[in-house]
Formats: C-alpha cells, structure tokens, sequence
C-alpha cells in the first residue's frame, strides 16, 4: 500500500459535510485536515500498490457530493527517523 495525498476543494460551506462524507464512506480514508488557502481540505489516503489511482479517484472520491476540484499527489518513498 501507498499514500496518496488529495487536496479538495468544496462547495462554499459544505466543508465539514464533504469531509464526513469521505470519512463515513471510502474506506482508504486515513486522515483528513481542514486547511486554508486555495483548498479546503487535505486528505490522505492508503491505495493497494495494484490499484489504479486514477479508478479510485475518478470512481470513488469524485462522486462526493458538494465536491468541487481535486489535486492529487502520489507518493513513492517513505523516509523516517
């Protein structure tokens, strides 16, 4: 498995609701943060290494309701202390 790292743009408001909604229904959820700027959150996600992140994306995350852009990073390496 990988990290992938999504920022999300909501619908004015609907931050909280985009957020829950993630959280409650896409399993590879790991963690997400409010955030300021030109995004409102930034999610962070677990994808099998088999998995297309483009299906995920497209197929899973898109279909959020009040959702308006996404910019995803993917990862390759790990380093820790």
């Amino acid at each position: 498995m990988h990290a992938v790292f999504v920022m999300i743009k909501c619908e004015l408001g609907k931050a909280y609701e985009v957020a829950n909604h993630i959280v409650e229904n896409i399993d590879q959820t790991s963690e997400i943060y409010s955030v300021s700027g030109q995004y409102d959150l930034l999610a962070k996600f677990y994808v099998e290494d088999a998995d297309d992140i483009g299906h995920f994306i497209c197929g899973q995350l898109h279909k959020t309701p009040h959702l308006k852009d996404t910019f995803t990073i993917d990862t390759f390496n790990a380093f820790t202390s």
